[in-house]
C-alpha cells in the first residue's frame, strides 16, 4: 500500500512522537508513506474562521498535490482529516469551485476531485484490516483497559465527512480489542476535549478535559488513546493544569493511536516517543507483558 503522508503541523513540531510512532507502525505493516514538502497547513482554527474560500483553496491545493502523485492522502490528525474532507465536499459546489479554481490556476495547480482523504484509524481498520493486524501482534496489550477518545473532527459533521456514527462509533474500540486490550465505553469518548477554546478560555477548556479524563477513569480506564494530536495536547500536555483547575489529581496516561498499535506490534517505547509525554505512561506499560519471542 502506498499513500501520500500528510502529517499536519503538530506531528512535525510539539507532537513529534506522533510522527515517530506513525512511521514505525507503517514500516512494520509494509505501508509506504510518500512524502511531499509542498504540503501546507490545513488552516484549521485560523484561516477557516477568517476566510472560508481561502481555506478551501488552501486544502484544494493539498489535495491536488496528492492527485499529482496518483495517491490518496493519509492523515494522522483528526482536525486535518476534517478540514481536508470538508474542503473536498465543498468543492462539489459549483459556486465555490468557480471561486477556487481561478485562484489555483494562478499558482499552476488544478484540482480534479479524484483523491480520497483517509485517517490512519480508517486505513488500519478498513484498508489494512483488523485480521491482518492481529497476525502481527507480538505484545498483546492484555490486562490494559483503554478508553478511546475520538474527539470532534473525526466524526462531525457526520453527513459531510461520511464518518461512522458520531454518537456510537466502534472502529477505535474494534482496533483496541484486536491489539489485546479491553476497550472502555464511556460517554466522553465522543465529546470535545476543550482544545478549540484552550487559548481563549483556558480554565473552561481545562475543566472540559478534566471531565473527560475523570469520566474514563470512573469507567475503569487505565489509559486513554486518541487519534487527534490536538486532543492529546489537551489531555496530556495540559493535564496538570486540568487537575489544578478541578482541584483533584488525574494521572491518566494518554496514548496517540499509533503508539498503542506500535506497542502491540512490539516496538520499544522509546522508538514510539513515549518518554516525550508529560504524563508518564509507565503505569499503563506495567500492565502489559514483554514482546513475545517467535517460536
Amino acid at each position: 500500500m502506498r499513500i501520500a503522508y500528510y502529517p499536519g503541523c503538530v506531528a512535525q513540531a510539539s507532537g513529534k512522537e506522533l510522527d515517530m510512532a506513525t512511521r514505525w507502525v507503517t514500516t512494520a505493516l509494509g505501508i509506504e508513506l510518500v512524502e511531499s514538502p509542498r504540503f501546507s497547513c490545513c488552516g484549521s482554527g485560523f484561516v477557516d474562521e477568517a476566510n472560508m474560500i481561502l481555506n478551501v483553496a488552501l486544502n484544494a491545493r493539498n489535495l491536488a498535490i496528492a492527485e499529482g502523485q496518483g495517491l490518496d492522502i493519509l492523515t494522522v490528525c483528526s482536525t486535518c482529516q476534517g478540514m481536508l474532507s470538508l474542503a473536498r465536499q465543498k468543492l462539489a459546489d459549483p459556486a465555490i469551485r468557480a471561486r477556487v479554481d481561478p485562484a489555483l490556476a494562478q499558482i499552476g495547480v488544478s484540482y480534479k476531485g479524484t483523491v480520497k482523504v483517509r485517517h490512519l484509524l480508517s486505513v488500519l481498520t478498513e484498508e489494512y484490516g483488523l485480521a491482518a493486524i492481529a497476525q502481527r501482534v507480538r505484545r498483546p496489550l492484555t490486562g490494559l483497559k483503554v478508553g478511546a477518545f475520538y474527539g470532534c473532527h473525526l466524526l462531525r459533521p457526520q453527513a459531510e465527512l461520511g464518518s461512522e456514527s458520531a454518537e456510537e462509533p466502534h472502529a477505535f474500540e474494534d482496533l483496541i480489542t484486536t491489539l489485546g486490550a479491553t476497550p472502555v465505553m464511556y460517554r466522553g469518548r465522543v465529546m470535545c476535549c476543550g482544545f478549540p477554546i484552550l487559548f481563549v478560555k483556558e480554565p473552561t477548556a481545562n475543566r472540559i478535559a478534566a471531565h473527560q479524563i475523570e469520566d474514563a477513569a470512573a469507567h475503569g480506564a487505565d489509559a486513554m488513546a486518541t487519534p487527534c494530536p490536538l486532543c492529546h495536547i489537551s489531555l496530556d500536555s495540559f493535564q496538570n493544569r486540568a487537575a489544578a483547575e478541578v482541584g483533584r489529581p488525574l494521572h491518566m496516561p494518554i496514548f496517540h493511536l499509533p503508539q498503542l498499535v506500535g506497542l502491540a506490534l512490539g516496538a520499544p517505547p522509546e522508538q514510539l516517543g513515549l518518554p516525550r509525554h508529560l504524563v508518564s505512561v509507565d503505569s499503563a506499560l506495567d500492565k502489559i507483558g514483554p514482546v513475545a519471542v517467535p517460536t
